[in-house]
């Protein structure tokens, strides 16, 4: 049983009328008192008695044993919290004041800050998530509804066309470079004999006396034709680079934008759809927000449908000035390239190669030398 802790063991703090303590030798007996009480006190083992400041009676802090739990006996005296100016009077003499409260230390105090309420990461996840999900359906749904031919889709029939004519040069393109590429391989393969014949009749031509100038003819022409090969393969190659970027880059960038260009159409004409059937219903408070909500969803998809269109047209109007001007270039050089080899017109194939810009890579001129090397 906890005991009740008596009055003649109080500290008495000695306070002038002005407010300030007196600097007595009683008076630091009392502090140091004061000061060793245990760190553990509850708020109800210690009172503080305040008469005010112009009243000539001290004030008095009375400390207790705190009752066990269970224990029926409580103080005497009635308790009374202490006020802030006495909490600062016990501070300003050295001594902490610890009120645990509710078996808790009580937090210091300080500066309150009020922060904004952080958003939660997860929940914004999943409202994009959300959206996207319902994006996809209404996607879906449209696209659905126009293969079953149930739902109309808009149209512009002059853009339309035009993409319709790309894709399909597209192909014939692909086809060209294709046939090109194998003629080079077939071009390479005969230029590689042609040089290997003409290595065997020179060869031929050392060691047969009798044969010695037929030998060294057939060297001469076949070595002659292995060099003519090489410079026309030059050309062939030169122009499959040049129509492989042109296919595979600048064709493939615009048909890019057209894709992008398809999909915002797909998803303006479902935002479409669904404003048109809220329309069509009842009009009332629980469906006008919906309405209005469904407006602002169509009007942002119809400006990235008219952005989208725009940037397509342009896309095309450059593409088609670009693939003029490449493919004249190289059909030209092609051509000419093509007929002064099977002309035999060594002058004219070279002067074909030196109007492109175009120079042929020596055997071995790309591995660097021993020299290089060290």
């Amino acid at each position: 049983m906890a005991q009740e802790s008596p009055k003649n063991s109080a500290a008495e703090i000695p306070v002038t009328s002005n407010g300030q303590l007196e600097d007595s030798h009683e008076h630091s007996f009392n502090r140091d008192l004061k000061c060793s009480l245990p760190v553990g006190l509850g708020l109800s083992e210690t009172k503080i008695t305040s008469h005010g400041f112009d009243s000539s009676k001290e004030g008095v802090v009375e400390a207790g044993q705190f009752p066990s739990k269970g224990s029926s006996a409580s103080p005497k005296s009635s308790v009374i919290s202490p006020s802030s100016a006495a909490a600062s009077r016990l501070a300003g003499q050295g001594c902490d004041l610890i009120i645990p409260t509710g078996g808790r230390a009580q937090q210091k105090s300080g500066p309150v800050v009020l922060a904004d309420e952080v958003k939660n990461p997860a929940m914004e996840k999943l409202e994009l998530v959300r959206k996207w999900s319902l994006n996809t359906y209404k996607c879906t749904r449209q696209i659905i509804s126009e293969k079953l031919g149930r739902g109309s889709r808009t149209v512009d029939l002059e853009l339309e066309a035009q993409i319709d004519i790309l894709r399909d040069n597209k192909k014939k393109y692909e086809n060209i470079l294709r046939l090109a590429q194998t003629l080079s391989t077939q071009l390479f393969q005969m230029v590689h004999t042609q040089r290997q014949l003409g290595d065997a009749f020179a060869d031929l031509s050392l060691k047969s006396l009798e044969l010695h100038e037929e030998f060294g003819y057939n060297a001469d022409t076949q070595k002659l034709l292995a060099k003519n090969g090489e410079t026309l393969l030059g050309a062939i190659n030169f122009f499959i680079a040049s129509v492989n970027t042109l296919v595979n880059k600048t064709i493939e960038d615009t048909l890019l934008t057209v894709k992008q260009y398809e999909s915002a159409r797909i998803e303006y004409d479902a935002y479409r759809t669904d404003l048109e059937e809220l329309n069509l219903g009842p009009r009332d408070a629980n469906t006008l927000p919906k309405i209005e909500q469904s407006q602002q969803l169509f009007q942002v998809h119809k400006e990235k449908y008219d952005k989208m269109r725009n940037d397509v047209s342009i896309k095309l109007k450059f593409l088609e000035e670009n693939k003029v001007k490449v493919l004249h270039n190289q059909l030209v050089l092609f051509h000419n390239a093509i007929a002064a080899y099977f002309a035999g017109n060594q002058k004219q194939l070279e002067q074909t190669l030196k109007q492109f810009h175009i120079k042929l890579k020596t055997p071995g001129a790309d591995a660097p030398s021993w020299l290089e090397e060290q």
